[in-house]
């Protein structure tokens, strides 16, 4: 009775070794390999799952989900000889279990060194001023080139991203006062492309208001001109017409052509800015026949009334004594 249950209790322990070897539970996100007497057969996905105890046994444990790859700073010599010290951060992703395990040797240091390799190739190759600026360009060419190197190991990357590209400390002096240098230089151009566009302006101003004083002079010069010619076909057309009446024997025609003329001559010699006295000798019998030639005219407007008016008072003269 004894014996027996010794037998038992191994046959159990045996069992339960066995199963425990048989039975394998593969977590969410993972992967096991598979090997037989040393050599890889197959690939365990996630969930419970049973191989050949003490035949079958695992090989290697694959993370399958993305994965982050600090790359180390280092040291980059530019394409024009500047020296810059980068670091970066890589993303990848095992698509490929088996060839995870079994094409590297410690698939991370690989990765990381891979990564660093081709940063200072493809840094290298640039000049400073485009490694600065275009960051984005980096980082494609990168992901493409690091990603075709680590696809036979059945790795993906996913991004690769530079963090930090830090020149020497004389060097970032020259870069600020070379950009100071550039702002003040597109301050300057600024400035005077602003004077000249103000200079261009105010010529274009002058330009068009000496245009608009030409075009005024000219249409004041065209009226004036038009009002003597209206005012000399009114003298023409008057004159034609006292010559008319002249020619009929109208003597009236003649005293107010004649006294238009003379008051005419007057108003102009009074009304001269330079002239404050004016001295004009004139003979009594002309001014007295002048005034006789208005009082005709008057006396041929208003009738024989206009002899009170125009004829001068005579005086009686004086009755003395006879010799």
């Amino acid at each position: 009775m004894e014996g027996l249950d010794i037998t038992v209790i191994a046959i159990v322990f045996v069992a339960i070794i066995f199963l425990a070897s048989a039975v394998k539970t593969v977590p969410q996100g993972f992967a096991y390999t598979v090997e037989r007497f040393g050599r890889y057969t197959a690939t365990l996905s996630p969930g419970l799952r049973i191989i050949v105890p003490f035949v079958d046994r695992i090989g290697a444990k694959m993370n399958m989900m993305e994965q982050v790859l600090d790359i180390p700073t280092q040291e980059v010599i530019t394409r024009d000889n500047a020296s810059v010290a980068a670091d970066a951060v890589a993303f990848y992703q095992v698509l490929n279990a088996a060839e995870a395990a079994y094409q590297v040797n410690d698939l991370q240091h690989a990765l990381v060194n891979l990564a660093m390799t081709n940063i200072r190739s493809v840094m290298g190759s640039m000049d400073l001023d485009d490694l600065l600026s275009n960051r984005d360009a980096i980082n494609d060419r990168l992901l493409k080139v690091v990603d075709e190197a680590a696809a036979p190991w059945g790795i993906k990357i996913t991004r690769v991203e530079i963090k930090d590209i830090a020149p020497p400390r004389d060097l970032i002096e020259s870069m600020g006062r070379q950009m100071k240098a550039e702002r003040e230089k597109r301050a300057d151009i600024l400035e005077a492309e602003g004077t000249r566009n103000s200079q261009i302006l105010r010529a274009e101003g002058e330009k068009q208001s000496a245009v608009l004083q030409a075009e005024g002079r000219r249409d004041a010069a065209f009226r004036d001109a038009e009002a003597r010619e209206r005012l000399a076909e009114a003298e023409a057309k008057a004159t034609t017409m006292v010559s008319q009446a002249i020619s009929e024997g109208n003597v009236q025609a003649i005293n107010y052509f004649v006294a238009q003329k003379y008051t005419e001559a007057l108003t102009s010699i009074g009304s001269a800015k330079n002239s404050k006295v004016v001295l004009m000798p004139m003979e009594a019998s002309s001014l007295i026949g002048s005034i006789s030639g208005i009082g005709a005219i008057a006396k041929e407007v208003f009738g024989d009334g206009a002899d009170d008016v125009t004829r001068p008072a005579r005086t009686t003269p004086r009755s003395g004594p006879t010799s």
